[in-house]
């Protein structure tokens, strides 16, 4: 089914700069940023988890470092 969007001109503008030739539709524009945006966002996830099990390390590390701590030495 084909639908019929309205853009303004300053829109269309910069989806014709966006364009890689002139044969290429707005269409095909529009899915190409929409993969993108998919592409970072997925990318931003992966990052994100990499992180969160980085962390997770560091802090096994340090609770391992506590758990050699000899406790009845320590003053209240």
């Amino acid at each position: 089914m084909i639908t019929t969007i309205q853009l303004n001109k300053e829109v269309k503008l910069k989806l014709e700069k966006l364009k890689e030739s002139k044969k290429e539709t707005y269409e095909q524009t529009i899915l190409k940023l929409i993969n993108s945006k998919e592409e970072s966002k997925r990318k931003k996830e992966e990052l994100i988890i990499e992180g969160c099990k980085e962390m997770a390390k560091d802090n096994l590390k340090i609770t391992k470092e506590w758990e050699h701590v000899d406790t009845k030495d320590w003053e209240w």
